[in-house]
């Protein structure tokens, strides 16, 4: 089973995600892989809440490159937050466009329960400068690609999340 939350920065899909998998997986304490690698004092602040918020509740991975061979080695079910930022720091490393989508597409291929969390970032107007628009393109190919594999896709906003598939 697989299942994707995405929505805009703030709009409650950590957190109805997380509340979500805990719901379906009653049975196993789920694991919380962790994709963002620590950039700056504002963005260490976002990743304590989230610590913070999810407390014991998760078995917690951090693993901001590598997701295919952590996804391999864990158990299941697995929440994974989020892929934007796994998307943001393979462009950063400079990860071709298309690797990208051939990992992300073998993770999708996997026998893990998959809960996974994406920001929404095509909805705006076309970035001014190429990396911004090489990361909206990209993030809006692995939305696609998600929600082709995915069995459940959730749309969030204000906290709410509307069921899309």
């Amino acid at each position: 089973m697989k299942t994707l939350f995405t929505g805009g920065i703030k709009s409650g899909k950590s957190r109805l995600a997380e509340d979500y998998i805990l719901a379906h997986c009653a049975m196993h304490k789920p694991y919380y892989l962790a994709t963002t690698e620590f950039i700056d004092a504002e963005l260490e602040a976002r990743i304590r809440i989230h610590q913070q918020r999810r407390g014991d509740r998760f078995i917690t991975l951090e693993e901001p490159i590598n997701l295919h061979k952590s996804l391999e080695n864990c158990g299941s079910p697995v929440l994974v937050e989020c892929v934007s930022m796994w998307l943001n720091n393979m462009l950063y490393h400079q990860v071709p466009e298309l690797d990208i989508l051939q990992e992300l597409e073998a993770i999708m291929q996997l026998p893990n329960t998959l809960v996974l969390v994406h920001n929404e970032v095509g909805l705006g107007i076309v970035p001014d400068n190429l990396l911004a628009r090489q990361f909206v393109d990209l993030s809006g190919k692995a939305s696609q690609l998600m929600g082709q594999y995915c069995n459940q896709v959730f749309f969030c906003s204000a906290g709410l999340k509307m069921a899309m598939k």
